[in-house]
């Protein structure tokens, strides 16, 4: 049995410093330490909280969520990763402030900061976009702490962009590693990232660039599988080659879903939109050109109608190692016959799979907890050790 000083122990072992009042935008900008740190508070903070041990670090302060996309995991994700560290979330509905009146990025920045401790955004709906709004923002709240104007200055948590969704990918990594007992047991397992197919248009990058811009960090054999003309960001792809070559995995990309999903011990279905297309999109967007996105979007459509027959089947399912991968989605999944009529799986396979999909998503509040964690202490050993001293009891005994 695990104990709170296992994963403070383990702490001392690794080296993350630098995470100490700093953002978390993309997974390959941290070391491998330094998400190895994330899962290890991650871990820490569940156990805690499963035994009854206030993780409530803060007495005050915000933190703010601003989501220019739907959700539902991420959003309610993000609210639980701050009330468990003891932090109020406050919605900026973009729509209801000064936004739609011209205020600026740097003026919105800095007036939701005056007592924030983080902010997290999601703006992944446009290529180039997103991440550079994230950087833009965060500029402006460390030029207004350099100024004065504000007595601290926020961390940022990127929860999806137009590059990568770190909160998924590190939740899903975190899944994989309790999964298969341990990161040391990962290396040398296949992972297949495969495109599959959506009666929607539209759906971003983010998540399968995401996935083999991490995976490929931990000695896993990775392939991403797609149609051909649904390729990812070609830079992204890049970083997973660099990646894979330095942790003594592989990567490669397959336009054969049978391919990928052969003796593959993790597989991960998930439709996308074309980078090319996204990119189209961005632009017609930024001309409001709004009889050129309805075009693109029945293009698009017509396109995915091609192939129906990239699907999670029982079939398929049957030629993964033993016929037993773990199968994984960030979910909502488009279900066959349950959500639509033809989707990205079947209803057998994601019925069989409910409960770890459930498991996988339930990391994601730790995961984003541990990010805030270490972004605000600068000796969590330290400050998690306290809280165990303590021992505040979260519910009342």
């Amino acid at each position: 049995m695990k104990t709170l000083q296992d994963y403070i122990d383990k702490l001392n072992s690794l080296n993350f410093k630098e995470m100490y009042n700093n953002d978390f935008f993309l997974t390959w900008e941290k070391t491998d330490e330094e998400l190895e740190a994330i899962w290890t508070v991650a871990d820490a903070l569940r156990f805690m909280r499963e035994n009854n041990i206030s993780t409530k670090v803060f007495e005050s302060g915000l933190g703010i969520s601003l989501f220019r996309d739907n959700s539902t995991r991420t959003r309610f994700s993000f609210a639980s990763a701050c009330n468990l560290l003891g932090l109020e979330v406050q919605d900026l509905d973009e729509g209801k402030s000064q936004v739609a009146h011209g205020e600026t990025v740097r003026e919105t920045a800095n007036m939701v900061s005056f007592m924030a401790d983080v902010i997290g955004i999601r703006d992944d709906m446009y290529i180039g976009k997103g991440n550079a709004y994230m950087h833009e923002f965060m500029d402006a709240v460390t030029q207004g702490n350099k100024d004065g104007i504000l007595e601290q200055r926020p961390s940022l948590v990127n929860l999806q962009c137009d590059i990568d969704h770190p909160t998924q990918s590190m939740s899903d990594a975190l899944h994989i590693i309790n999964e298969f007992g341990g990161l040391e047991n990962l290396k040398g397992k296949k992972l297949a990232m495969t495109w599959a197919y959506s009666p929607s248009y539209g759906k971003p990058l983010s998540v399968p660039q995401g996935i083999i811009g991490l995976m490929t960090r931990m000695g896993m054999e990775v392939v991403l599988a797609h149609p051909e003309g649904y390729e990812v960001m070609p830079e992204v792809a890049e970083i997973a080659k660099a990646n894979a070559e330095k942790s003594g995995g592989s990567f490669r990309i397959s336009n054969d879903m049978a391919d990928a999903f052969k003796d593959a011990d993790i597989v991960y279905p998930k439709s996308w939109a074309p980078f090319a297309a996204m990119e189209k999109r961005t632009n017609l967007y930024g001309e409001g050109d709004t009889d050129g996105i309805k075009a693109l979007e029945k293009e698009l459509l017509a396109q995915n109608a091609n192939h129906k027959d990239w699907c999670c089947t029982e079939e398929l399912m049957a030629t993964t190692k033993d016929g037993k991968a773990l199968y994984m989605h960030c979910l909502p999944a488009d279900i066959n016959d349950v959500s639509c009529k033809d989707g990205e799986v079947v209803a057998s396979v994601f019925d069989r799979y409910r409960d770890p999909l459930y498991k996988e998503a339930s990391y994601k509040p730790y995961v984003i907890a541990a990010m805030i964690f270490l972004s605000k202490f600068a000796n969590p050993q330290e400050t998690l050790k306290k809280l165990e001293t303590e021992k505040t009891p979260r519910i009342f005994e």
